[in-house]
């Protein structure tokens, strides 16, 4: 076994059994109650509510919130697609059936759900979805990134994820937003470019 996989495993095992008593909290009616949060950072939930944000505003003919929901839509499919991406590249078993035998090594493209927790997908949308909110709607971030900081942190005590899968679900979700934003700008630039040029061959054709 070479240093690096023996690192990585020993690494696995550490944390493993250093967040032990918290995915003991797992059957806890604290966790039970909060649950419904951590199962709605979950990609269906998460796209209902960006497609109803653009929907809405479209309909209310609101653009910050048009604006707002575009931004949503766009972030968590770069998160869901980046997500799946890495967890394709690691297996890694998920604490609640990891029993006394943590494991990560290269992805082997299992369909195990048990075997790809890194990183949490549940993070990465929620966090790509708060970022955008945040971005849009300044006077909502709090909340908004509360909302997801919290239902990333469940996923420990739910046994779903370790600390370093949510860490870097985090990390996905907020990189995510960046490439998404950055992405609509450049969109919005070549619609104002593209409605300039028929503004000025409109102009043309019917010269005053």
């Amino acid at each position: 076994m070479s240093k690096k996989k023996s690192s990585a495993k020993k690494a696995a095992h550490a944390e493993h059994r250093a967040l032990a008593p918290l995915v003991a909290l797992r059957d806890s009616r604290a966790v039970k109650a909060l649950e419904p949060l951590a199962k709605a950072s979950d990609e269906p939930p998460l796209m209902l509510l960006a497609l109803g944000t653009l929907a809405a505003g479209t309909l209310l003919r609101r653009p910050t919130m048009i604006r707002t929901g575009a931004r949503m839509v766009a972030s968590h499919l770069v998160a869901t697609g980046a997500k799946t991406l890495l967890k394709a590249a690691v297996d890694r078993t998920r604490p609640h059936a990891a029993g006394d035998r943590p494991s990560v090594k290269k992805g082997t493209g299992t369909k195990d759900k048990s075997k790809n927790a890194f990183p949490s997908g549940h993070t990465a949308g929620a966090v790509a979805v708060a970022q955008a909110v945040a971005h849009e709607v300044p006077g909502a971030a709090p909340a908004a990134r509360a909302l997801a900081g919290t239902a990333g942190a469940l996923q420990v005590p739910r046994g779903a994820h370790y600390l370093s899968d949510v860490i870097a679900g985090a990390a996905v979700g907020w990189l995510s937003e960046r490439i998404a934003g950055v992405a609509l700008k450049a969109a919005d630039r070549g619609r104002m470019r593209l409605l300039d040029r028929r503004a000025e061959e409109e102009a043309a054709a019917h010269p005053s």
